[in-house]
């Protein structure tokens, strides 16, 4: 099932988007959530009282036209956590760029470098990243398979942690890499407003049987940059979700950003920084597509 969360005269509602529309949850049942949170917290039970409403109804679905798609979680209650340099290729190149201060001459890292985005970061697919919020023009990309929380806990062993993984979406890990590089941390230079393009849906897990199969492509202005497949994840999104639950609680809702692979803007010689006037593609099979402008 694909789920979104779209904004109709002037409130936010979810959605289940199908191949002829958007059926609203609220037209299947009065009682159902109709935010995104509660959604997720409502797991595998709600996702089927969903399925049988749809077929007992047969809802007439909208024209996605008629409404603004916004990001699955256009707030989320928590910071995006993030992971640093978790495909082979992308910490080769991040290493050489000379923008990498999260270690000193370590390349591949040895356990997973784990960061944040603000929620005040978030967008959705189609608005415009804010490239002037970036004094220093050093605006990249990076296209990331983000992990959404279902059943949170703490603890979480590896074996256990896909039981705890509600679905999937895209995320665009805008940085400036210049404020990444003067403050040596990640933080500040992820976390401007609109640096956090996320959607355009929430894919739940029963759908993606396979996710290590899956191949993340990103593309500027129509050439492809990056692309690759979630199997060369240094960890993988169980050693992910056991390193954050050791000592934390994860909660339903909290989104898990798995890295980006090789192919971002300062692996180049020079820097192919994006400018106003581009256009960035994140896809990732059996998601979608996540477009942005750059203004």
């Amino acid at each position: 099932m694909k789920l979104v969360t779209y904004a109709l005269d002037g409130a936010e509602h979810v959605g289940v988007m199908t191949d002829e529309g958007i059926i609203p949850l609220s037209i299947l049942n009065s009682d159902m959530p109709d935010e995104m949170h509660a959604v997720v917290a409502g797991g595998s039970v709600l996702l089927n009282q969903i399925a049988d409403a749809i077929i007992a109804s047969s809802p007439t679905p909208l024209d996605p036209t008629d409404v603004a798609l916004l990001a699955p979680f256009p707030r989320p209650r928590r910071n995006v956590f993030c992971v640093g340099k978790n495909y082979y290729a992308h910490a080769r190149e991040f290493e050489v760029s000379g923008f990498d201060s999260s270690s000193a001459g370590q390349q591949i890292p040895e356990v997973p470098i784990i960061f944040t985005k603000a929620t005040t970061s978030v967008v959705g697919s189609g608005d415009t990243v804010e490239s002037a919020l970036d004094p220093t023009g050093s605006v990249d990309y990076e296209g990331e398979l983000a992990v959404v929380i279902g059943t949170g806990g703490r603890g979480i062993n590896s074996t256990d942690a896909m039981k705890h993984v509600y679905g999937y979406t895209i995320i665009n890990d805008v940085t400036s890499r210049d404020i990444q590089r003067q403050h040596k941390q990640w933080f500040l230079g992820k976390s401007m407003d609109t640096f956090c393009p996320m959607g355009p849906v929430i894919t739940t897990a029963d759908e993606l049987h396979d996710i290590r199969s899956i191949q993340l492509t990103t593309r500027v202005n129509g050439e492809v940059r990056q692309n690759a497949s979630v199997k060369d994840l240094i960890f993988d999104i169980p050693r992910l979700i056991e390193t954050l639950s050791k000592s934390m609680t994860l909660e339903p809702g909290d989104l898990i950003a798995t890295g980006t692979p090789a192919g971002v803007g300062i692996g180049f010689t020079p820097p192919r920084y994006l400018q106003p006037g581009d256009h960035v593609e994140v896809e990732i099979s059996g998601i979608g597509v996540l477009a942005n402008p750059i203004g």
